[in-house]
């Protein structure tokens, strides 16, 4: 699955995208990982973990809740690990 762009809110827009692990271990690890980049970006998503799911959602809230280049930048550096 790839990133997609999800509307909401007054036309806000942001990116989104589920990740599907094999256990809630495996997808407590991966958020780990990705709590250590979005630091290094200094840009945080918003995300939630449902057991073995991690959906995560990219926008910035400083340029008025949409998408910009840090939006891509994090996606792209999410997409590595």
């Amino acid at each position: 699955m790839e990133w997609t762009k999800e509307q909401y809110e007054n036309n806000k827009e942001r990116l989104v995208r589920t990740f599907h692990f094999g256990n809630f271990i495996e997808a407590w690890a991966f958020m780990s990982k990705v709590a250590i980049l979005a630091e290094k970006h200094n840009h945080h998503p918003d995300w939630s973990n449902i057991y073995n799911r991690v959906t995560i959602r990219l926008n910035t809230h400083d340029a008025g809740d949409v998408i910009t280049d840090k939006d891509h930048k994090l996606a792209e550096a999410i997409d590595q690990v």
